[in-house]
Formats: C-alpha cells, structure tokens, sequence
C-alpha cells in the first residue's frame, strides 16, 4: 500500500514550490525588466509618504508630471487632481566667522586691532511643494508588472467564503476600492475590506492574505516582540495564501510569486525562510478550520472490520 504524506510534508513541499517559483522568477527577464524601470521611481522620505497616503490612500506608484512624461512614456490624465509633497532644495550659504585662537578660545585680532574674519561655506536646505500624481491618473504605456490578476472561479467557493469570514478574527466587508488595491486590513477601524468584483479565486485568496493580518502583525503587539517589518508581514501573509490556496487546490502562482518577490529583501528570500515554520503552521490552523477532518486511507476498512466483528445486538 502507497504511503501517503502527512499534513507536515504536504505544507513543506507546497512551501519548497513557494520557494522555488520566486527563485525562478528572479531569475528571469521578466524580473529585470520590472527592476529596470522601478528603479527610475523616486524613494521618497517617510514624511512625504505619509502625505502621499493621506491624500490618495490607493497610490502605489507616483512620480512628477514631466517624468512621468519622460521616464515612463505615460500622460497625466486631463483634470486630474495632483497630490503634493515637500521637495528638498539644497543650496549653499557663506557665513562669515570670527578666528579662535585654539589655545586661548579667544578672538584672534589682527594689525588692524580688529578680529580677524574667516568665511565658511555652509549647506542648508528648504522645502518647496511640488505635485505628483499616481499611476492611475496616468495613461500610455503599461508599466511592467510581477503579479497578474487573478481568475477562474472555485468549486465550492460560497461555502469556503462563508468559513474563511466565520474564521476572521474582524469583520469582513466587501467595498469598491480604486487603483491596485485588492483589500486591507484595518486595527484601527477593526475590520477587513476586500475588493468587490474580483474573481472568486482572486477574493479567496485577498481574503485568506488580508485574515493572517488580522491574525499575527497586530502592531501593537509585534512592537512588544519581534518587530516584524512591513516586508517580512506582507511575505508571511501573502505566503500563507498561498500554501492555504494550494492546499485548497486553487492555484495562485500567478500573483503570489510576484508579489512576494516584489516585498523580499533580495533574491536570498531572507523573509520568506526565515518565517517558513511561522508560516506553516498559520497555514494549517486555517486549512484545519475551514476543511472537515481527512479520515485515513484505512479508516472505511477498519470501520467495516470493527462491524464485522462485533457481536449482534
């Protein structure tokens, strides 16, 4: 009789296919291409991120009217409302200094009586406010992308949607949400928004990352643990999907492997290997919650052996 793999080792060959998906995918040109032109996006300053959100909650790629013009062969939408930040304009002011004697910490005078004079050139910077505009304000040339869309419908989907929101440690809502934005998930608000409209195998798999969330990177608490960082969470939960889907037997590749290379560190995966335990196991407390127990392969013949060989009643 075949022997057939524990729940263990079917998670660990469906996280060693993780693995090496995005392995591959760095490795090939679609990857290059992609880095190529991210790298022509300007990393903006914590602060300006921060006014970029609240302005425009959705944007996810922004750069100036010209550049986008320019850089990316794309044209800013006709009334389209800009978002403004703080740009940095350095420049260079002479200042003019009073000698020290080093000795003495006092004013060097010269022949003429009066304290000779040194001119520094000092670096200082002020703010201007310019704008910038979100890539869906923008049209022309797509910009390439490591994730695709998600489609195809589930078999079952109503029912695995009804236990995937039972499970939900938040309320689940299903809203319009602009731009790329497939749904996130809110501590302070205490709720889960996915995207309505999506494929019903692009909603189950949002809905699973977005529930991991809910589940594990509560702020406040990873602040008093490990202080997991925005990359290690958005690799941990979209992994979970993953393994969660494929167990399910909903392929996500598609997305999943371009995402998770699009948030890790660099093509060694730190995130993903070291958080392949956590992930596992957050992955088969979801799988075991939404899943009816698997009876073993001999269990029908033991069941029909104990039948037999019990006395009539």
């Amino acid at each position: 009789m075949a022997d057939y793999p524990t729940r263990e080792e079917r998670l660990k060959e469906i996280t060693d296919k993780l693995e090496k998906g995005i392995v591959d995918l760095f490795q090939s040109g679609r990857y290059a291409e992609y880095l190529a032109v991210m790298a022509k996006f300007h990393n903006y300053s914590f602060g300006n991120i921060l006014l970029i959100m609240a302005q425009c909650p959705d944007a996810s790629q922004v750069a100036g009217y010209n550049d986008w013009k320019r850089k990316f062969g794309r044209q800013v939408k006709k009334f389209a409302k800009g978002i403004k930040i703080l740009a940095p304009c350095p420049y260079k002011q002479r200042i003019e200094k009073t000698k020290v004697d080093p000795a003495t910490q006092k004013p060097i005078i010269g022949a003429d009586g009066q304290p000779e004079t040194v001119v520094h050139e000092v670096k200082k910077t002020y703010y201007k406010i310019v704008t910038v505009f979100d890539v869906q304000q923008t049209t022309g040339k797509p910009l390439p992308e490591l994730v695709s869309e998600l489609n195809g419908e589930v078999a079952g989907f109503d029912v695995l949607l009804a236990k995937l929101i039972d499970i939900s440690p938040m309320p689940v809502e299903f809203s319009e949400l602009s731009g790329s934005t497939k749904g996130y998930c809110s501590y302070l608000e205490q709720r889960i928004v996915v995207k309505e409209g999506m494929s019903q195998t692009q909603t189950l798999k949002t809905l699973v990352h977005e529930i991991c969330h809910a589940k594990c990177h509560d702020p406040e608490f990873l602040a008093e643990t490990d202080g997991k960082n925005r990359q290690t969470r958005e690799v941990e939960a979209e992994s979970v999907a993953y393994v969660v889907c494929q167990n399910l037997g909903i392929d996500t590749a598609d997305y999943s492997f371009g995402y998770i290379a699009g948030w890790s560190a660099n093509k060694e995966l730190p995130e993903l290997k070291a958080s392949l335990a956590f992930i596992r196991s957050q992955a088969a407390e979801i799988i075991d919650s939404i899943k009816p127990p698997v009876k073993e392969k001999n269990a029908p013949q033991q069941e029909q052996s104990k039948k037999q060989s019990a006395p009539a009643r």
